[in-house]
């Protein structure tokens, strides 16, 4: 019985042994390779800051205006339906491209700025 559980023992071994020399071949083929197999992480550093200005929207498209700096950005609403967030703006202003006066909490990136929380201040317009 103690020689049939030796090489049970044994064969045991010699699987394990095996099975992790694939394993690290496996690794070693996959890391020559880098070119083709390679991940690239881009980390940038993103703050989250309170825009003031006007948003405008109007034939598909939300455009805001910021106050301080008189540039337009396109927006995206990462966190809201867009047709809800239409319903919103067309239940508040009335019509498309009625300029209604907002803070924006977001991040920009470019030309857009992703907008993860908003307020509404103003509504510009003609007094009735």
């Amino acid at each position: 019985m103690i020689g049939v559980s030796r090489y049970i023992i044994l064969l045991l071994g010699i699987l394990t042994f095996t099975s992790c020399s694939v394993q690290i071949k496996i690794n070693a083929d996959v890391d020559t390779q880098k070119d083709k197999n390679s991940i690239k992480v881009i980390v940038k550093k993103t703050q989250q800051k309170e825009y003031i200005g006007w948003w405008v929207y109007g034939e598909g498209q939300h455009i805001f205006k910021d106050e301080e700096t008189l540039e337009e950005y396109d927006l995206t609403f990462p966190n809201e339906d867009m047709v809800e967030l239409v319903e919103l703006y067309l239940s508040v202003c009335e019509m498309e491209y009625f300029p209604m006066e907002c803070a924006m909490n977001g991040t920009l990136e470019g030309n857009v700025l992703t907008v993860q929380s908003f307020e509404i201040l103003y509504i510009q317009g003609c007094g009735e």
